[in-house]
């Protein structure tokens, strides 16, 4: 990818610190470059404007500003971007519903941007302060039309500040809407944050001339000119050819444009998915699991090895694209695989059972799901050498 990648130092001192997820995230968002933030407050992702509205007054070029409504933030958002910002919202289920139109015009208008979704009990207002995992599908599916989204799971507080760095370099380098799918309990968890040093902080390529919709490579990711560079830039959500000009009547165009959009992120699925193994190098037990969830799952890997059985986890840090080669080879090297999911989301049929080699009789779907959150322990700092990754 035609992507300029540098090393920025931290503009917080570099040390550990004692901070909750939405606070870590915010700390990412400004070690990755953003500097302008646009939402509405909405619980349980409001610590998150909160943070970022007290630390962009003390830096040079950042732009905060409140919203009226979650419509008006991420539409806000892709106008700051289109200007050359590398711009963010944040929301929870509710607002991430209101914000799907614009999530789709984002992705046909190949604009980068962050949105954070700190997920609460669904459907509906819910239960505003408990923990969810429920818009993983809305992640996936909940624009109309045919694109590939990026959409990351962090578990830790650690991950919620580093992977936050991980979702700007990504929307970057594809130029395409990336979500941080965090959960009410990593948001409001409190736990220590290792600030480094300095970050590998990517930028948006720009090719003066080059066509801002379109490239040689079937699957490659066009130059981004900026608003006031001098481009002649049209930016319309209606399907238009290399140039920007709408081509409404013309199946070619809408084809073209539409296999762009999903090859760019699907051909290098290599590059973006992210996964991390614990115990699985004689496991014929696998608990694949991701997020929140993931830390109840390593606890009862290490129960399960106790007590004598062979046990190992699989963690989806990337949700989307989904890792189905990471566990299409798990399913041929175990026996079964559990999935531990909230009642409301055992769906057999989108869930990773039907990824494994033996189908879906293979994997098992727990009677009972009773939350573990209180046994879970503290993520490691990081991965054991018993863990490898990809």
């Amino acid at each position: 990818m035609s992507v300029t990648e540098t090393t920025v130092s931290s503009p917080l001192p570099p040390g550990k610190y004692y901070f909750s997820g939405n606070e870590a995230l915010a700390e990412g968002a400004i070690a990755a470059g953003c500097n302008y933030y646009a939402g509405y407050p909405i619980t349980p992702s409001s610590e998150i404007m909160e943070r970022l509205a007290a630390r962009f007054a003390g830096l040079e070029g950042r732009v905060f500003i409140q919203m009226e409504d979650e419509l008006a933030s991420i539409c806000s958002v892709i106008g700051a971007v289109w200007a050359g910002a590398k711009g963010m919202t944040a929301t929870s289920g509710p607002g991430f519903s209101l914000m799907q139109e614009a999530i789709g015009y984002a992705a046909l208008t190949e604009t980068p941007l962050v949105l954070a979704d700190i997920q609460r009990a669904g459907p509906g207002t819910g239960q505003a302060t408990k923990v969810a995992s429920g818009d993983l599908m809305q992640a996936k599916w909940g624009s109309h039309g045919d694109y590939q989204p990026i959409a990351l799971c962090p578990w830790s507080v650690q991950e919620m500040y580093e992977l936050t760095i991980t979702a700007f370099n990504l929307a970057e380098t594809y130029r395409v809407p990336v979500f941080l799918l965090g959960e009410e309990a990593v948001g409001h968890l409190q736990e220590r944050l290792d600030i480094p040093a300095a970050n590998r902080v990517a930028r948006r390529h720009y090719q003066p001339g080059a066509p801002p919709f379109g490239h040689p490579d079937p699957a490659g990711v066009p130059s981004m000119p900026a608003f006031g560079q001098g481009e002649k830039l049209l930016v319309t959500g209606s399907t238009h050819d290399e140039y920007g000009f709408r081509r409404t009547d013309d199946p070619a165009a809408h084809a073209r444009l539409v296999a762009r959009l999903n090859d760019k992120i699907l051909q290098h699925r290599d590059r973006i998915v992210s996964t991390r193994s614990y115990r699985l190098e004689d496991a014929e037990i696998a608990i694949v699991a991701y997020g929140f969830t993931a830390r109840s799952a390593w606890l009862a890997v290490d129960e399960l090895r106790r007590a004598g059985k062979k046990a190992g986890l699989l963690r989806l840090r990337t949700i989307w694209p989904f890792a189905a080669a990471e566990i299409a080879a798990l399913g041929s090297s175990v026996r079964q695989i559990f999935v531990p999911v909230p009642p409301a989301d055992r769906r057999p049929d989108h869930l990773p059972g039907n990824h494994h080699p033996g189908g879906t009789g293979a994997v098992a779907w727990p009677a009972t799901w009773k939350n573990t959150c209180a046994r879970a322990p503290t993520a490691p700092r990081s991965v054991p050498a018993a863990a490898t990754a990809s």
